[in-house]
């Protein structure tokens, strides 16, 4: 892309179907995301290169629902392009925090100008502090 194209000109070259491909592959990696935040599992390996034998959850979980539907296989992880394969620890991030921003408006929502506390259970550290 020369410097002088906008942005909306590029993305109104993209076709119908690879706009579908970018969806598939984002929402997958959204799915797997949440799932693992939900399960309070780790989400990254110690070496996620393509021959791991433990690439990490995020990669293991896109893996697995790739085997599960021909869709997915086809537009993730090796079938992704390089520079659009939505699984890099920033993009886990960013989607850790949109759902993190939802959840605290459904809270607001949910009590709006009612008071509240929170519950912590106590938790002794190493050093014996709480």
């Amino acid at each position: 892309m020369k410097p002088s194209d906008h942005i909306d000109k590029a993305i109104q070259r993209i076709s119908r179907e690879e706009l579908l491909k970018h969806r598939l592959r984002l929402k997958t990696t959204i799915m797997v995301v949440k799932q693992l935040a939900l399960q309070g599992s780790s989400f990254r390996g110690h070496d996620e290169s393509d021959d791991s034998l433990n690439p990490g959850n995020v990669l293991a979980w896109i893996g697995f629902a790739a085997k599960l539907n021909d869709q997915i296989q086809s537009v993730v992880l090796r079938n992704a392009p390089g520079n659009a394969k939505y699984i890099s620890p920033s993009i886990q991030k960013e989607i850790l925090g949109i759902i993190a921003n939802k959840m605290r408006c459904k809270i607001r929502d949910e009590i709006g100008d009612s008071c509240f506390s929170i519950l912590i259970d106590e938790a002794v550290d190493e050093a014996g502090r709480e």
